[in-house]
């Protein structure tokens, strides 16, 4: 007569030490070599990288939601194929840093108050007046992509589309994503 574990109350099988106790055991997650796993992590970063070239490509199916659709290529094409002040400010807001950086000799004036340097002055009346024309800009741009997408695409909502023009025309060219599809100077229809 054999016994079952449960009428002797024994478990049938010897205690497992601690450290066999405490290892996970997935069940559900496939048992994978090294080299397995190796060649799973080379094909995800293959993807990675392909997706990557699609969407710099400007890939309709690589791109995020926000960049997708007719009236957004255009507006991307219409903005990278014209020149605006926006692309030079940060070069330019390097620069006035610099200058404002270089030490100067501060003088006072006839009342005793220190004067601040020309330079600086300069630098910074720069920096305000270029922040001025780039808002400008963005403004008139604006108006002007709600209006062309209005009368190339009828019907498509204008909402948010003159902001992601302005915002994709203050980035330097080379730093843009998608990359510009069209050269500057070039006539977008």
């Amino acid at each position: 007569m054999t016994t079952t574990p449960n009428e002797s109350g024994k478990k049938g099988r010897p205690t497992p030490k601690r450290r066999e106790a405490t290892q996970k055991h997935h069940s559900l997650a496939p048992i994978q070599s090294k080299e397995e796993k190796k060649r799973a992590r080379e094909a995800a970063k293959a993807a990675r990288v392909a997706a990557r070239a699609a969407y710099m490509r400007g890939d309709e199916s690589a791109l995020p939601a926000r960049d997708r659709g007719p009236a957004r290529k255009f507006v991307r094409d219409y903005v990278d194929s014209r020149r605006s002040v926006g692309e030079f400010f940060l070069p330019i807001i390097f620069v006035v840093l610099l200058l404002t950086l270089i030490p100067q000799k501060t003088t006072t004036n006839a009342e005793g108050l220190p004067q601040v340097p020309m330079t600086q002055v300069i630098s910074i009346g720069i920096m305000y007046s270029v922040l001025m024309v780039s808002v400008l800009d963005g403004v008139r741009l604006n108006r002007k992509i709600k209006k062309v997408v209005a009368a190339k695409f009828p019907g498509t909502p204008l909402r948010g589309l003159g902001m992601y023009g302005w915002l994709r025309s203050t980035q330097m060219r080379r730093m843009r994503t998608p990359k510009p599809q069209v050269k500057a100077g070039d006539k977008v229809a």
